[in-house]
C-alpha cells in the first residue's frame, strides 16, 4: 500500500509516518515510480507505534520493543523480548516521578494562586 492509503487508514498523517521510517520503526520499500510501498502488516505497526508513543515512551525505546509487540493494536500481545519487562519498569518509574513532580508544582501554583486572589493569611 502508499503512504496515502497507509495515513487514511491508521490516522496518522503523512509526515509523521515518514518521521516513523527515519527513527527506524517502520519500512517501506520503494516501487520502481520511487513511491513509499508498505506491506500488509503496517497498519498494525503503525497502530503498535501510536500505543506506546500515548504511553511515553520515547522513540529509541520504541525501536527496542517494537519487534516484541505483536497482535492487534487494540490487545497488543508481549512476547518475551530480553530486557523487555525492565525497559517497561524503568519507563513506568520515569513517568510516575514526573507525575510526582507535576503534583508539587500544581500544589505550589495553588498556593500562589490563593495567595494572589485572596491575599495572604
Amino acid at each position: 500500500m502508499l503512504i496515502g492509503e497507509l495515513s487514511s487508514r491508521t490516522g496518522v498523517s503523512r509526515r509523521m509516518i515518514r518521521y516513523y521510517e527515519q527513527q527506524g520503526l517502520l519500512e517501506s520499500a520503494r516501487g520502481t515510480n520511487g513511491y513509499r510501498q508498505y506491506d500488509d502488516q503496517a497498519p498494525a505497526v503503525v497502530g503498535h507505534i501510536k500505543n506506546l508513543l500515548a504511553a511515553g515512551l520515547p522513540t529509541a525505546t520504541i525501536a527496542g520493543l517494537l519487534q516484541c509487540v505483536h497482535g492487534d493494536p487494540a490487545r497488543p500481545v508481549l512476547s518475551g523480548c530480553p530486557g523487555m519487562v525492565d525497559g517497561l519498569q524503568a519507563e513506568r518509574a520515569r513517568v510516575a516521578a514526573e507525575i510526582s513532580r507535576l503534583n508539587t508544582s500544581q500544589e505550589v501554583l495553588d498556593i500562589l494562586l490563593e495567595a494572589a486572589v485572596h491575599g495572604p493569611r
